[in-house]
């Protein structure tokens, strides 16, 4: 059969990943929680009359912080 004519013939998304697609994606990811991270604070900091989301944000940001952590682990890991 050919598959030159396949339509995932380019690097679909069911195709197997490269371990430097994988990083780079993974980088991309951890460099998005940190955003989040950073925005949840900053916002949580600057709210001064709603203690329940105030709160919120601040759990919303740790928990960015510890899948932060967890994907820079798995990128040293895998460098």
């Amino acid at each position: 059969m050919n598959h030159d004519v396949d339509y995932d013939r380019d690097n679909d998304r069911e195709d197997p990943l490269s371990p430097e697609k994988l990083k780079g994606i993974l980088e991309k990811s951890l460099d998005r929680e940190n955003e989040l991270m950073r925005t949840y604070l900053i916002t949580a900091e600057r709210i001064k009359d709603n203690d329940d989301l105030k709160n919120k944000l601040q759990n919303f940001s740790e928990g960015n912080a510890k899948r932060s952590q967890q994907l820079h682990d798995f990128l040293m890991g895998i460098e």
